[in-house]
């Protein structure tokens, strides 16, 4: 069973331990996370000092199953860009609201932001 679209911060929150960690260390294995954040969240582990064996290592051994970013998703997701680009939404943003919305899921985010777009899908904030 899948609960929740996780967000490149709801993962790296939990792997780095940081708040909210716990949060999605409960829901992690029913969860997906769109390959676009999966490259987020390498590009991140290798800046914060792993090395890119390391960094894609950990992305592979996360208990989450990663969801491939497919044509619709990226339409909703450019579409998404003129209701974000206030809120600096990134790609990778809209990418995890676009998979919650095709997979009717809510999003798990620490990126505050979010609260004020207008998305169609319930944004839940793990901190």
């Amino acid at each position: 069973m899948t609960d929740f679209v996780l967000d490149s911060s709801a993962i790296i929150a939990f792997l780095q331990r940081e708040p909210g960690a716990d949060v999605v260390a409960k829901v992690i294995t029913r969860s997906i996370v769109s390959m676009v954040n999966a490259a987020e969240i390498v590009a991140k582990l290798i800046q914060f000092g792993l090395t890119v064996d390391q960094a894609v290592d950990a992305m592979k051994a996360l208990p989450v199953r990663k969801i491939p970013f497919d044509f619709s998703q990226a339409l909703t997701a450019g579409a998404m860009w003129d209701r974000g680009k206030s809120m600096g939404l990134s790609l990778g943003d809209r990418a995890c609201l676009a998979l919650a919305e095709a997979m009717n899921l809510p999003a798990l985010t620490s990126d505050r932001r979010w609260t004020e777009f207008k998305a169609n899908v319930e944004i839940r904030l793990i901190c």
